[in-house]
């Protein structure tokens, strides 16, 4: 069955409209972190499944870096140990870091990499213990309330930053063709291992790489205005200035540190995506419109 003419310069123009975009970026590395909104339900699942699976066959080199706090948070329920948060992260004991490693490194890691080979890729899973990929160590969380003389220092267990990461087991992998799936769990110098947010470990994979963008798929269509404008083509300058103003505010502000971070230290571009939209890795990366927030350290061009 043929298609008709409209059909047939619909789909010229997108692939036109994504030509430049495809030349610019061959060979270039994209950090995505692939979590929330956008692993729930099938038909979303594939969507981001094909589009890592399509910026590898024009020549990108994709690494996927994944959550999974609701499933960790569902099986601990069904063990009956206790989750509590401080910060919004979670106080990780013995018992919680062995249900963390099972989840992030067995279950989900395997499934997203079963979800993109389903899809003609060549993926392999890997937690940041392998090969010393994740090197981190132990995170130091303060508490302070106004009528304290000084801050609190707390400990949230094994829930750690990023200290180091050994970019030759990602370039190895990249340079076989295959699509790193990285699951956030990091290894402390003495063997310990680490619950680290999947943000921050994206966008510190994202520096250490010197990666042409990175991506961080949410459950909101882009950083909004006091007007709720989605805001793109930012500086790094204007990010700072909304953070300081109070439009960045609340739980939108570690994911915005995370990528303010990481294009201060080097990344060409952070892109805050909305993973509720089929195909918004393609649409943010090849289309001028983009799908969600661009920051970078200067005006927006292709």
């Amino acid at each position: 069955m043929s298609l008709n003419r409209e059909s047939a310069m619909n789909i010229a123009n997108v692939l036109t409209e994504a030509l430049p975009y495809i030349q610019r970026f061959t060979g270039k590395t994209v950090v995505v972190k692939f979590g929330g909104n956008a692993m729930e339900g099938e038909e979303l699942q594939n969507s981001f499944a094909r589009d890592i699976v399509l910026m590898k066959l024009v020549g990108m080199n994709p690494v996927v870096v994944h959550g999974g706090g609701p499933q960790i948070g569902s099986l601990l329920e069904k063990l009956n140990i206790k989750s509590e948060f401080i910060n919004g992260m979670r106080v990780t004991d013995s018992a919680t870091m062995d249900v963390v490693e099972m989840v992030l490194g067995g279950t989900v890691n395997k499934q997203i990499v079963s979800l993109i080979n389903r899809n003609g890729g060549q993926a392999i899973g890997l937690t940041g213990k392998d090969g010393k990929l994740i090197q981190a160590r132990k995170l130091t969380v303060t508490h302070k309330t106004p009528d304290m003389l000084a801050p609190e220092i707390l400990d949230i267990g094994h829930v750690g930053e990023v200290k180091n990461v050994n970019t030759s087991v990602i370039d190895m992998l990249i340079n076989s063709d295959f699509i790193p799936v990285i699951a956030p769990i990091g290894v402390g110098e003495d063997g310990a291992s680490y619950n680290i947010n999947a943000d921050l470990v994206a966008g510190k994979i994202a520096e250490f790489l010197r990666a042409e963008k990175l991506m961080l798929l949410t459950n909101v269509s882009g950083l909004q205005d006091k007007q709720g404008n989605v805001l793109t083509g930012l500086s790094t300058e204007q990010v700072d200035g909304l953070i300081a103003d109070g439009t960045i505010y609340g739980g939108m502000l570690p994911k915005i540190a995370c990528a303010l971070d990481a294009v201060k230290a080097g990344v060409t571009s952070a892109h805050i995506i909305d993973g509720r939209v089929d195909h918004a890795v393609l649409l943010e990366i090849f289309t001028d419109a983009g799908v969600g927030t661009l920051i970078t350290n200067k005006a927006r061009n292709i």
